[in-house]
């Protein structure tokens, strides 16, 4: 593995960080997408606005920082899986504050601090392939100091037994390898603008994805409509077509009528337009 030069090290930390809060300020700017805060509106939401959301993200990039520089270079073992853990705890309390006590991006801190570790703990020299491999390393330990208390994720992964965020991790975050980045790229060869190419790979996402965030307000009918109407999209031929545009529509009126918001599909949006900047671009001099 080739390794940044030690003078390097600290700048390609802060670095790792701001690509992870921008992938977030990038996700929540997308527009239209059904159900969920963007340039429009609040979607499905009353306590959420794009202001709201972007100021959560920025009150991230210290958590993300302080991730990567205590994940440099290092093995995947409990001592570092629970100092992560403690990490993301501190960066909810401190993404609660700067939204007075909204939780806008609990779902990201978990899938992106996961990835801004495994980055870190790889040097710099990371694919997606062996980003997602790492984080799903971590993902597997033991974290001695976890709540034990039900968060709404996994209420709904108990309630309506299917995985959810921490399953999603611990395999490998497939939702993003085998669905999210190969559509993304698809559709980018296919001539879409970067904006399209986007919304496709967030459908492609919620073509399979049990989004506890739309389970606990919609049910499994919830559910399915998003699942359906985001493979009516891709069907039509993506977003970047009049057809795959009236289908988003359809989806975006759906998602609104059950109250509905699609947030761990956005979250490993976020996440995975993070892995693809760091594919193109990883973090060696």
């Amino acid at each position: 593995m080739k390794r940044l030069a030690p003078q390097s090290v600290e700048r390609h930390l802060h670095q790792l960080a701001q690509h992870a809060t921008d992938c977030l300020i990038e996700e929540v700017n997308l527009t239209p997408k059904p159900g969920l805060v963007d340039r429009r509106g609040n979607g499905a939401h009353q306590d959420l606005t794009l202001a709201l959301m972007e100021a959560s993200a920025r009150s991230l990039t210290p958590t993300f920082l302080a991730l990567a520089q205590q994940s440099w270079l290092r093995p995947a073992d409990v001592a570092l899986r629970e100092t992560i853990g403690q990490l993301g705890r501190e960066g909810e309390c401190q993404m609660m504050a700067a939204t007075g006590g909204v939780n806008t991006h609990r779902g990201a801190i978990w899938a992106l601090g996961l990835l801004v570790s495994a980055a870190a703990m790889l040097g710099g020299d990371a694919n997606s392939a062996s980003l997602c491999a790492t984080a799903a390393e971590l993902a597997r330990l033991p974290d001695r100091a976890a709540p034990k208390t039900f968060s709404k994720g996994l209420r709904a992964v108990h309630r309506f037994q299917v995985p959810g965020a921490r399953e999603e991790a611990q395999q490998g975050f497939p939702h993003i390898t085998q669905l999210g980045l190969p559509q993304l790229q698809r559709s980018r060869h296919a001539g879409s603008e970067e904006e399209a190419a986007r919304l496709d790979a967030l459908m492609a996402i919620m073509t399979s994805l049990s989004d506890t965030c739309v389970l606990n307000r919609a049910g499994l009918e919830g559910m399915h409509s998003m699942q359906r109407g985001a493979h009516a999209v891709l069907q039509a031929g993506g977003v970047a077509q009049v057809a795959g545009r009236e289908a988003l529509e359809q989806l975006d009126s759906a998602m609104l009528a059950l109250n509905a918001s699609p947030g761990g599909a956005a979250d490993l949006l976020a996440a995975t337009l993070f892995i693809d900047r760091l594919s193109a671009s990883p973090l060696i001099d």
